[in-house]
């Protein structure tokens, strides 16, 4: 089957159909989003929450609770002669391998939970994903199940970030949930479906399942020629720049964004 012809599955856990989440017109009427149980099994870590008293606090809170609950402070390698112990995948990690190469096993891992979660099908990795029967498919999925990053319940912690990042907008970011202008930089459309216009001016274009963006043009503009300003909504967000106080993409005020069909403004340098 085509993915041109299918943005997604439609078991996702966030309860809103995959066609609609997927759509420009999400993005224009958005919708809130949860994604199933996380709150209910991660109590502990609300109640916590409401009683900080700032966004630094809040941050320091979520990590300690990364931490104690997926045991990420554990050392990797076992002291003298005792076996080494498994490499424990982490969500900081992700964001690390995320920030080198978006085509990495961990940016494979970051699709995969996409295409878990919202139903999401990812369209570029490594190359264009056009059919299921295909090597880049294949390749792709080689990847998102990696054992050194697909263990710990990785899914399992994008999920706690998503909601953390959620609650995070809505107390001390943007409680009135308006959606944020960002940009992103592009030398090439290869990993971008043109659906509608022309590549200058307004288009309709179809994003990778999740892809960064920046808060300021100039720096969009150090990663490409072609700026593309869009308009995104917060629930479509799973991280940024000033979301945590320790993470590996400090200095391009990035945000990670879930992706689908997107209204864009498309300008040149």
């Amino acid at each position: 089957m085509s993915l041109a012809a299918q943005r997604g599955h439609s078991a996702n856990l966030v309860g809103v159909p995959t066609g609609l989440l997927a759509s420009a017109a999400f993005n224009a009427l958005p919708l809130p989003l949860h994604i199933r149980g996380v709150h209910e099994n991660h109590a502990r870590l609300f109640d916590r929450l409401n009683a900080v008293g700032s966004p630094t606090e809040a941050g320091d809170c979520f990590q300690a609770y990364m931490d104690e609950t997926f045991n990420l402070s554990a050392q990797h390698v076992a002291p003298g002669n005792a076996p080494a112990r498994r490499f424990r995948a982490s969500y900081l990690r992700l964001l690390k391998g995320w920030g080198y190469d978006a085509n990495s096993r961990e940016g494979a891992v970051l699709k995969g939970w996409v295409e878990s979660r919202f139903g999401l099908f990812p369209t570029f990795h490594k190359a264009a994903l056009a059919r299921f029967a295909s090597a880049a498919w294949s390749r792709y999925v080689e990847d998102k199940l990696s054992s050194r990053f697909h263990n710990n319940d990785i899914h399992g912690q994008l999920d706690v970030l998503y909601e953390f990042c959620q609650w995070s907008i809505k107390r001390w970011f943007r409680p009135e949930r308006h959606p944020l202008t960002l940009y992103r930089g592009v030398n090439d459309f290869r990993d971008i479906s043109l659906l509608r216009g022309q590549c200058s001016g307004i288009a309709l274009v179809r994003l990778n399942n999740i892809v960064s963006f920046t808060a300021h043009r100039s720096i969009a503009c150090e990663f490409g020629d072609s700026i593309l300003e869009a308009r995104v909504p917060t629930e479509k967000i799973l991280f940024f720049n000033d979301l945590l106080p320790r993470h590996a993409l400090k200095g391009e005020a990035e945000y990670l964004v879930i992706g689908g069909d997107y209204r864009v403004s498309v300008s040149y340098l």
